[in-house]
């Protein structure tokens, strides 16, 4: 009897895939379901991850060097840590990893709740004491939770800056070395790394690595992206305030809300040195064993907006039960929105642009405005007299010869704009979400962003754009470029509003304060990088870019124009790409602040570099 083919194994496993997740759906739920599927697929990827993490950080002669050196500031690093009940295997390495540690100059202050049948906890912690001074241990009364456990070992501490370490988890030798070097080189006082999952016991197993953005406000309101490893200034802290009871399952996150919003330097180490156990019952391993974990989310969310008077709601996102979604409030009397469309021919795709917005659109207050370009087709201005007898809706009609989209929009702004917001809008996009102007308003408004872009499918529901990575492809490219609709994306980014170097203008938002502030869109890029351009110097100008997941339209992607199929379009294609690079060098270089220098610049798919083949 001959064995199966492979097709024949493939569709047994694709049918087991399918059984285990109807099982998981009847018995556990859908949410449940949702966070199993992706962390399945998360899992298929760990190969890249192992084989990138593979090559160690630094050499034995470079850790050798690390342990010789002098810093120039003689800083005492305390690091807490809050016991309960702690693995006796998990509780000897963790401390382990603290003495390998290349910097010696810290402290580990370990404050234990465990309970009686857990004594072993103590009798370890006391034999590490009398072996090295620098562990220091007291016995708590009782169990106060894992806020006040963590206060009490904070209470411990004598050091400048407090580093926080979870019991079961495992610190790289180089750790507060590299800390060091942000404290001393750049006065940071808020520090944070990248970090590793593994997969208990053997720390080999990385189950997934986590490369996170430099700071980002927006994200770290969504998601405690910042999580491990952190370290901070004691007097940042002591004007914080310290963990605070009634978050026990967020309570970083709490914590790094209030402190992040007071800080003066953040700093952020593109380096896994930190490394998160993964086990039953442990929150890395799956979030659905502690339910309170999300309620407590959306407590520290909802309570740090209220401090700083914000109004907004806070609500789960979809399909990660650590990620928020926050809406804000909107003005009482809503301001008008200028939708402004540039267009030449192509009147179906106009019409079905315009329909879509029509009979969609819930947000009351708006006005249309289309930029006519020199269409030559008698059934696009058939289609502009029906338009012209809508009062929400203006022709006018540009006078330049060719394609030069800046100019068009900056023509329709100064000429026809009576908004408080302008909305730049392709002519081969369709509105998916009704709410999609309250979506992209909602961060509009606020103070500190300049401009707000969505998220864009193609007609077969896979991704057209999910932000903009600086530097992807050379220039800058659409993060997610491809993927399915339904992905949640790396480290759930499909899934929430964040800050981002740039959008696409396919869909944007920006204030009229910021437009005039910035001079509108360049007119010497007619063609591409325009708006990626205007991102940039509205960054520049001090404001922050958002991309929201919540404002979704197709795009058919320059119909109208067509894409660069022609020598000439080519050219000057490549002519704009050079001006860019050229504006730009110096941003494009240092990187992209919302990706991470580990991830490749080749994909849009978040994926780790090839060291090889990126010359890492």
């Amino acid at each position: 009897m001959q064995g199966k083919s492979k097709f024949e194994k493939k569709r047994e496993q694709v049918r087991g895939l399918i059984e285990a997740g109807l099982g998981y759906l009847k018995k556990e739920g859908l949410a449940f379901t949702i966070r199993k599927t992706l962390r399945f697929f998360l899992r298929r990827r760990q190969v890249s991850w192992r084989q990138y993490l593979r090559t160690p950080l630094f050499t034995k002669e470079a850790l050798a060097a690390q342990q010789s050196r002098v810093f120039e500031k003689p800083v005492l690093i305390s690091i807490v840590t809050p016991l309960y009940n702690t693995d006796e295997r998990f509780l000897r390495e963790m401390i382990a990893s603290v003495k390998a540690q290349t910097y010696a100059n810290w402290e580990l202050c370990l404050a234990d709740g465990s309970d009686a049948e857990h004594a072993y906890v103590e009798k370890i912690c006391l034999a590490e004491a009398a072996l090295d001074k620098r562990v220091r241990y007291r016995k708590l009364e009782q169990n106060l939770g894992i806020a006040g456990n963590s206060n009490a070992a904070i209470e411990m501490a004598g050091g400048d800056y407090i580093a926080l370490l979870d019991h079961d988890d495992v610190l790289h030798p180089s750790a507060l070395y590299e800390v060091m070097e942000r404290i001393c080189g750049e006065d940071a006082d808020l520090i944070y790394t990248d970090e590793a999952t593994f997969e208990s016991p053997d720390i080999r197993k990385i189950t997934l690595a986590h490369f996170k953005p430099d700071f980002a406000p927006d994200n770290l309101l969504a998601n405690n992206y910042i999580c491990h490893f952190t370290c901070f200034c004691r007097s940042l802290l002591e004007e914080a305030g310290m963990f605070r009871c009634g978050y026990d399952g967020a309570q970083d996150h709490d914590l790094m809300l209030r402190m992040t919003s007071k800080a003066k330097r953040i700093a952020h180490i593109p380096e896994v040195l930190y490394y998160w156990r993964a086990y039953p019952m442990s929150t890395a391993e799956a979030e659905g064993n502690k339910p309170y974990v999300s309620a407590a989310g959306i407590k520290a969310v909802s309570d740090h907006l209220k401090e700083e008077g914000i109004k907004a709601t806070v609500t789960l996102a979809k399909g990660i039960p650590t990620i928020y979604r926050v809406s804000y409030e909107l003005p009482a009397v809503l301001p008008m929105v200028s939708i402004i469309i540039a267009n030449y021919d192509h009147a179906d795709d106009l019409c079905a642009c315009i329909t879509s917005i029509k009979e969609k659109t819930t947000y009351p207050n708006y006005e249309i405005i289309v930029a006519e370009n020199n269409s030559v087709l008698p059934e696009t201005f058939a289609y502009y007299k029906e338009l012209e007898a809508d009062a929400k809706t203006k022709v006018i009609r540009w006078k330049g010869s060719g394609f030069n989209w800046a100019a068009i929009n900056n023509y329709a702004v100064s000429e026809a704009a009576a908004g408080d917001y302008y909305l730049l809008l392709n002519n081969d996009t369709e509105v998916i979400s009704p709410d999609w102007i309250e979506e992209m308003l909602m961060h509009a408004q606020r103070p500190e962003v300049g401009i707000v872009g969505a998220k864009l499918y193609f007609p077969d529901d896979t991704i057209q754009h999910g932000g903009v990575i600086l530097g992807l492809g050379g220039v800058a490219g659409h993060a997610f470029y491809g993927v399915r609709r339904e992905n949640l994306g790396y480290m759930g980014r499909l899934s929430y509003a964040q800050d981002m170097s740039a959008v696409t203008g396919a869909c944007v938002m920006i204030r009229k304060k910021v437009w005039e502030e910035v001079g509108g869109i360049d007119e010497t890029f007619a063609v591409n990088l325009n708006d990626i351009d205007l991102c940039m110097r509205i960054r520049k100008a001090g404001y922050r870019v958002i991309w929201t997941p919540f404002a979704e339209l197709y795009h058919y992607e320059s119909k109208s124009r067509g894409g660069n199929d022609t020598p000439e379009k080519k050219a000057h294609s490549d002519y704009e790409s050079g001006l860019f690079t050229d504006r730009w060098k110096d941003a494009i270089e240092k990187g992209d602040p919302y990706y991470n220098p580990n991830l490749t610049l080749k994909k849009s798919d978040f994926s780790p570099k090839n060291r090889k083949e990126e010359n890492l």
